[in-house]
């Protein structure tokens, strides 16, 4: 859980710190410091182990941390009855490079993990079918605000594209994103269609600049503000191909991709509980593959048909298997 600090060092010969940080305090710098992104995981995984007059740092920081964005250096000190250094020390070993450094840090932690910080511990393991329950509650929840939501006539534009693509690339960034492009690839690549998918955001440049009129870049990002989805996005569109999306609307990838097939959709407040947006995209995606499939049913049953005689040539197995995948 926690990351790897390097433990600062004081060098005697080195110049004075900034005056204005440590009221007029000189300390030395910090040489060779690279920063840590989690300072929340430093305070805890620092705690115990500090100074006596660090450690009164460390336990007020933990009790007040949304105040702390609001204090001056002088007045943590004062509430914790240490010196200005003191704090400027404090702040270093947790590994930032002063105490405007750490104030900033934490922001931006607290910004992503009070939901975690304030999560209920004490809540018991659910047995496994009250498990299943709740994560098919959630889904069906979901669902249902996507289809108040859904656009027919964007699906519509979506499959008209999808029909005439000649070349077809899925991308997602991040571990829901990604997989549903990976098996949004494996749906359509039966079809008969040119299918391959990407989550690898170097690569994803690279393929996007390939793509021409006439190919389709289809897009699926939780957040839409991924600059590697945003970029992606452009690249595609500097050379004619049409962009597709799933995405929240008000976002950077819907403003830029030809087609954005927008939901906003709720996430569940239970941190332990998986995300069901991902399952809503993917019905999103599948509800695109079986319309396309039906409206080119001829060349769509064929394909499927070769893919089911193959398989069973290979293992030997004429039994009942799904018929679409």
């Amino acid at each position: 859980m926690y990351l790897s600090y390097r433990p600062h060092v004081v060098e005697e010969s080195t110049v004075p710190a900034d005056s204005t940080e440590t009221n007029g305090v000189d300390l030395p710098p910090q040489k060779g410091q690279p920063g840590v992104a989690d300072v929340i995981s430093a305070l805890y995984h620092h705690d115990g182990k500090l100074a006596t007059q660090e450690q009164r740092v460390a336990n007020y920081v933990k009790d007040h941390l949304e105040d702390i964005s609001a204090m001056t250096i002088a007045e943590l000190a004062g509430q914790c009855n240490v010196s200005t250094p003191t704090v400027i020390r404090f702040c270093r070993t947790l590994g930032c490079d002063g105490y405007r450094e750490f104030k900033l840090r934490l922001a931006q932690n607290l910004a992503v993990s009070m939901q975690y910080l304030s999560a209920d511990p004490k809540a018991g393991p659910t047995a496994g079918d009250s498990a299943i329950d709740q994560i098919l509650n959630a889904i069906n929840a979901t669902a249902n605000v996507m289809r108040r939501q859904i656009d027919p006539f964007v699906l519509d534009c979506a499959k008209a594209a999808l029909l005439d693509t000649r070349h077809l690339l899925f991308a997602g960034i991040g571990g829901g994103s990604s997989t549903v492009a990976q098996e949004a690839a494996n749906r359509f690549f039966r079809l008969g269609i040119p299918s391959m998918s990407t989550s690898d955001s170097y690569t994803l440049q690279m393929r996007a600049a390939t793509l021409k009129e006439g190919d389709v870049l289809f897009l699926v990002s939780a957040s839409g503000e991924a600059d590697a989805i945003i970029g992606a996005a452009k690249i595609a569109n500097n050379y004619g191909a049409t962009t597709i999306c799933i995405t929240k609307p008000g976002t950077k990838l819907a403003d830029v991709c030809s087609v954005p097939i927008l939901v906003d959709l709720p996430e569940d407040r239970d941190i332990h509980k998986p995300t069901s947006s991902r399952y809503i995209h993917m019905i999103i995606v599948d509800a695109l593959a079986m319309s396309v499939a039906q409206e080119m049913a001829h060349e769509t049953t064929e394909n499927l048909r070769r893919i089911r005689a193959s398989l069973t040539a290979y293992h030997g197995r004429t039994g009942p298997q799904p018929l679409g995948d």
